[in-house]
């Protein structure tokens, strides 16, 4: 099946308003999209999630249940949000205020976010980072760590792969090779 052909799958039930939804994306039931949010290609997003207006998703993303993602949220390509994950786009919340300074967040490419974590608003998860279930995030994750904790505490590094790395920077599975970087990780064979 070609490009054009991968029409999105949106469910009878949920609540799509925007047409900004590339080609093989499924949307389940009971979803809530509002008309500026921009969706991938190739996404999943599962049941009752509610995705605001500027909200950025790229390609192959995957949201689980009950995920709801506010103004200035970007997800990059191919990240995944487990289950009941809590988004926040305001440090500084009070009702009726219309005047909000709203702060970007920003998951990089290939990241992951366990079931139930906790993001305050204005972080960067750095690419292929994993967070562990559970977790509360308060600060910038760089590329490839491993955090997970209440709050969340570096517990090491993660391949592409997801599998844990070594001392080395060896991943055990795949044999890929990392060193550290001012961001994080960054790959040095392939």
């Amino acid at each position: 099946m070609s490009e054009q052909e991968k029409i999105p799958m949106i469910h009878g039930s949920a609540d799509v308003q925007t047409k900004e939804i590339g080609p093989g994306t499924t949307i389940w039931q009971s979803c809530v999209i509002l008309p500026g949010a921009v969706i991938g290609r190739d996404c999943n997003i599962n049941a009752f999630c509610f995705i605001e207006n500027d909200v950025l998703i790229g390609d192959r993303v995957t949201l689980k249940c009950g995920v709801y993602l506010w103004d200035r949220i970007t997800l990059e390509d191919d990240v995944f949000i487990g289950p009941g994950v809590a988004f926040s786009n305001d440090n500084f919340p009070r009702s009726k205020r219309y005047q909000r300074k709203l702060v970007p967040t920003v998951i990089k490419k290939g990241a992951s976010v366990g079931t139930g974590s906790v993001l305050k608003g204005g972080i960067t998860i750095g690419e292929y980072a994993l967070v562990g279930v559970g977790s509360i995030i308060t600060k910038d994750i760089p590329a490839h760590a491993l955090y997970y904790g209440t709050p969340a505490k570096h517990q090491g590094w993660v391949c592409c792969c997801s599998s844990k790395l070594n001392t080395k920077l060896k991943c055990p599975v795949c044999q890929l090779r990392y060193k550290k970087s001012d961001n994080g990780l960054v790959l040095i064979n392939s």
